[in-house]
């Protein structure tokens, strides 16, 4: 399926479709301009489909704005999430795709919603770096590192942040003294937790401490990851990231 798109000065899309038949939008999805872009598409598409009934419509998001508001944090604010996957829905494609969405609310207020694994971009950074140790930064994330530890038979270290006395430590519940380390994670919005976290896992004897994450967002403190961080393996999902201290994984369609 072939389409064109347009932006006005004032900021307006507008989509022209070229021909009928199926149609799969890939977007970062990391904008309102986006998902604007692709509900232009997709009622472009409506229009010229009306009569071709067993035509199908896929979307692809590779990184959902606003997937971190999974929930109405406090009394009197937005539910973003809601809000957003409102506007998906109404756009009523036979299928969307999320690459490793931030928890299971995104997959469960979209419809027709299916989840892209992460785990071939994680073996694909395990395999450069040469069998490191798996190490999770948090319990929500416990869950998920461990079946990527089991499918490559990686070793893993848990890893969580308690509180002492009541000032936050991280808890490291496993043996790193001279192994290399590779965090995994969705997403990196600052970074701040993983370079805490790679400070502790060598004062416990890593050699060397690397991190995984998905959506490599990196909208502050990413120098700050440079000191304690020996590497950074991504997706270009967010953005494209030209640094020698990253590595990203190129997904198909950006």
């Amino acid at each position: 399926m072939k389409y064109e798109i347009k932006k006005f000065h004032d900021g307006q899309v507008t989509a022209k479709i070229a021909e009928t038949g199926d149609i799969h939008i890939k977007i970062r999805g990391n904008s309102y301009e986006d998902l604007f872009r692709a509900a232009s598409i997709k009622e472009a598409w409506d229009a010229t489909n009306a009569t071709h009934k067993t035509a199908v419509a896929k979307l692809t998001i590779f990184c959902l704005i606003g997937q971190r508001s999974d929930r109405r944090f406090n009394k009197g604010e937005s539910f973003d999430l809601k809000v957003i996957c409102k506007f998906i829905n109404d756009m009523k494609f036979d299928v969307v795709s999320i690459l490793h969405p931030h928890s299971p609310i995104s997959l469960a207020l979209i419809e027709n919603s299916e989840k892209i694994s992460h785990v071939d971009y994680v073996e694909k950074a395990y395999n450069q770096i040469g069998n490191p140790v798996l190490v999770s930064p948090d319990a929500g994330a416990y869950k998920t590192t461990h079946e990527i530890a089991e499918k490559l038979n990686a070793d893993l270290v848990p890893s969580n942040k308690v509180r002492v006395n009541g000032a936050p430590e991280i808890s490291i519940q496993g043996d790193v003294n001279g192994k290399e380390c590779l965090i995994v994670d969705d997403l990196a919005d600052g970074g701040r937790t993983f370079k805490f976290l790679a400070e502790a896992l060598k004062k416990q004897g890593a050699t060397k401490v690397f991190l995984y994450v998905t959506h490599g967002q990196f909208n502050y403190g990413f120098d700050e990851l440079k000191e304690s961080i020996d590497h950074i393996y991504c997706t270009n999902s967010y953005k494209d990231i030209e640094d020698d201290f990253v590595t990203q994984f190129k997904l198909d369609g950006l």
